[in-house]
């Protein structure tokens, strides 16, 4: 017996997880921060060991252009799927499909990027609605967040250029 699909409804989400907005676009909320401390190499600084997040994109919105300084590995939850895409170091550009495996075959569960890499996720169309999660190690901090300049990632990255200014930051 298939399963039924779930239809789900952005305001109801955003309640019902305590979602706020996110600086990249979409929605969040924090979920979980590791009580245990570690050291980036070369750094004096303690931070969580790991953090978790729940991340909603709707409405047309697309998670722009940026980076941070740990891996992330991006879990599927329910809804629609959305393109995850990365701009590897040596220029090319890696596309995850995350959504339902079980009901779409180019899609996987989750996907990682891997620290310092530019990366940026849009939904298929605005009434898609994704619902997934983002687990960072060492954990996420905002101060090694960065959204990216638009123009330094077409100079550096000028075969993706569509791509780039399609997710560029909105507004």
């Amino acid at each position: 017996m298939a399963a039924k699909p779930v239809h789900l409804a952005r305001d109801e989400l955003i309640r019902r997880f305590g979602l706020q907005p996110h600086p990249e676009g979409g929605f969040f909320r924090e979920t979980y921060r590791a009580s245990d401390s570690v050291r980036r190499d070369g750094s004096a600084d303690l931070r969580s060991a790991s953090t978790a997040i729940y991340y909603l994109l709707c409405d047309g919105a697309h998670s722009t252009w940026h980076r941070i300084k740990s891996d992330e590995v991006w879990h599927f939850h329910a809804g629609d799927p959305l393109n995850v895409y990365v701009l590897e170091d040596d220029g090319s550009l890696t596309v995850h499909r995350l959504g339902n495996a079980l009901e779409h075959g180019d899609c996987v569960f989750q996907a990682v990027v891997r620290s310092g890499r530019w990366f940026a996720a849009q939904c298929d169309d605005t009434a898609s609605v994704a619902l997934v999660g983002c687990t960072v190690a060492p954990g996420f901090e905002f101060s090694e967040f960065e959204i990216a300049a638009v123009d330094a990632l077409l100079k550096a990255f000028p075969e993706h250029r569509d791509l780039i200014v399609r997710l560029g930051p909105a507004g």
